[in-house]
């Protein structure tokens, strides 16, 4: 199926670590980060949510539900918790919900599966995606990672603070924006509306004397 940018995410219900959930229930009007793993007791994955789970601070700061997803059943994501905690050095309840889609229906339906890495029975995995949803349930971000790349979740951490502060902000943030780092001025707001809405903004010099390198100091 597969869903694009702006599209609303489908609801859906599933087993997972903490009960028979629906997606939308979970997510409430926060928003979320749906991530998908290729299959439980697997070296990269393990590190991942491991590392999610140590970031969940982080996540609750910007008001981020995350939610995991594996193809293998609920009783194996449990057993595999405990590795996960171990690894990571997690301690008590697990933080977050770890979907069980053993017959790889979500997997399909929202086109995760990799058809290039397979498991002992010749059935395709799931690919590393991150889908990160609004509190309009709307899909915000995609990413697709090979089974054989961990992802980097300073890197997702960057791009839900970018989508949080754009989507209220009429800025964009320029190539490797951090939080507090300077933004741009979008194209679309006016030279008056600029000098308003950001009276500390600047225009760089460019050979072409087009001004629409306008930089601002990012909006509170």
């Amino acid at each position: 199926m597969g869903i694009n940018l702006g599209q609303e995410f489908p609801n859906f219900t599933a087993d997972t670590t903490h009960g028979s959930l629906s997606f939308y229930d979970y997510l409430g009007d926060s928003w979320g980060i749906l991530f998908s793993h290729p299959a439980d007791y697997t070296p990269v994955c393990t590190t991942e949510l491991g590392e999610v789970g140590r970031l969940l601070p982080e996540f609750k700061k910007r008001n981020i539900k995350p939610i995991a997803l594996s193809c293998d059943s609920t009783e194996s994501h449990t057993g595999w918790v405990k590795d996960i905690q171990s690894y990571g050095k997690l301690s008590g309840d697990w933080g977050y919900p770890i979907i069980a889609d053993k017959d790889r229906d979500l997997a399909i339906k929202f086109g995760m599966l990799d058809p290039a890495e397979k498991d002992k029975a010749g059935l395709p995995l799931t690919a590393r995606c991150v889908f990160i949803i609004g509190p309009d349930k709307k899909l915000k971000l995609s990413l697709l990672y090979p089974a054989t790349t961990g992802r980097n979740f300073d890197e997702v951490l960057r791009v839900i603070d970018s989508l949080q502060l754009t989507a209220y902000k009429k800025v964009a943030t320029p190539v490797n924006w951090k939080s507090g780092g300077d933004c741009m001025v979008l194209p679309s707001v006016s030279k008056d509306d600029a000098a308003k809405l950001f009276p500390k903004h600047r225009i760089q010099d460019l050979p072409s004397g087009k001004p629409y390198m306008r930089f601002t100091p990012q909006p509170e």
